[in-house]
């Protein structure tokens, strides 16, 4: 558990458990500290014992809820990056989900940016967690982002498509063609049309030479 002093954004020690089957807890100031590794923590001196109950009034920001500019909840508080020379806070933070949740994603709030902060909450000006940097993503969230990029370049590349199909149409001169064919069409249907060969409907027999025309009337049984 982190002691700090949230009005100034600094972190003042932390405490620890010393036993898993005693209430007691040891408090430790921030100057006690000798080095830090991955799993351990080398301190000097003594700490101050002191019980659940009376670290539970202790102000601080930790799992706090993190408010966008509408109010809504949108985060919360699980972490914090200091600077151990003085204890000055960096950066919260920030989880989306249950922070105990393996490979879940963090953001990085800077104090600048809380604009009021009370017991249990952070009120901030932001739209959403994406207006922060990220400080780890979940192999999920890497897969949303990376899908989305993809999804945004192939939109991209449709709508630079679209526009040059469009604009080979307004110069194509299909349309110009087409209005000179129905000119054409227009002259030639006001002209008059000669007629070269006998219709339809003319006399089957006007083909007939004459000297074939006199055979037929000579003999009576053609």
């Amino acid at each position: 558990m982190a002691w700090m002093h949230p009005p100034v954004h600094r972190l003042l020690g932390w405490v620890s458990r010393p036993s898993a089957l005693r209430m007691s807890r040891d408090v430790w100031r921030l100057n006690q500290c000798c080095g830090l590794s991955d799993q351990q923590v080398f301190v000097r001196g003594e700490p101050a014992v002191t019980d659940q109950v009376t670290l539970e009034r202790l102000p601080t920001l930790m799992d706090a809820a993190l408010l966008d500019r509408d109010g809504e909840r949108i985060g919360s508080v699980v972490d914090l990056d200091f600077r151990p020379a003085d204890g000055a806070i960096l950066h919260y933070l920030i989880a989306r989900s249950d922070p105990r949740l393996p490979g879940s994603s963090r953001w990085r709030l800077a104090p600048d940016r809380i604009l009021d902060q009370q017991p249990g909450q952070i009120q901030t000006g932001l739209m959403g967690l994406d207006d922060l940097p990220m400080a780890r993503a979940s192999v999920r969230h890497d897969l949303l982002q990376r899908t989305q990029h993809w999804r945004d370049q192939l939109r991209s590349m449709g709508d630079r498509a679209g526009d040059r199909l469009e604009g080979w149409l307004d110069d194509s001169p299909i349309d110009e063609l087409r209005s000179e064919s129905v000119r054409f069409r227009s002259d030639d249907e006001d002209e008059p049309r000669e007629v070269s060969g006998p219709e339809v409907w003319d006399d089957e027999r006007g083909d007939e030479t004459p000297s074939r025309r006199r055979h037929e009337d000579e003999d009576p049984w053609v």
